[in-house]
């Protein structure tokens, strides 16, 4: 028997909004220090239960649950969205936010909740994918390389000081 901890990945639901909220407040602590704006620029909209509610009914998004155990860990943020015009109609699949409490980071409950995301939205005709990190974000960085990611755009702000 092996004592090796059970990861799964779930869609969340209308029942996950108060775990949902308290591992969003702990991504939005973690990308406050390393950018202020993050929660007036990239962040979800308050009310939080209200923005969370709306992604999981969302038909352009998937928002996934990472379990270890029977317990959630982490969650995953992806929507489709469109192109410009010249695309043709063309949709891209952008995870938005992703985060794993630090205890379940070495035991990839990253890498299950990406590979649910990115098999939920194939089954959708996304065959395209972008992934937000904020810049000296390394372990995300990393983590989004690993799963065949690479930089395409960097977006630049003067914080007017």
């Amino acid at each position: 028997m092996s004592d090796a901890p059970h990861v799964s990945v779930r869609p969340a639901t209308a029942d996950d909004i108060p775990v949902l909220v308290e591992l969003y407040r702990l991504l939005e602590a973690e990308m406050i220090a390393l950018e202020e704006m993050w929660p007036l620029a990239d962040g979800l909209p308050e009310p939080l239960a209200d923005s969370l509610l709306a992604e999981i009914a969302a038909e352009d998004s998937v928002v996934v649950i990472g379990v270890v155990d029977g317990y959630p860990f982490g969650f995953l943020v992806a929507r489709i969205e469109g192109l410009l015009p010249q695309a043709s109609g063309e949709r891209i699949g952008s995870i938005r936010y992703v985060f794993v409490e630090q205890e379940a980071r070495q035991i990839s409950v990253g890498e299950h909740m990406l590979d649910a995301a990115l098999e939920a939205l194939r089954s959708r005709s996304i065959d395209r994918f972008d992934a937000h990190v904020l810049p000296g974000h390394r372990l995300v960085k990393n983590f989004f390389e690993s799963g065949g990611f690479s930089a395409r755009s960097i977006v630049m702000h003067n914080g007017g000081d």
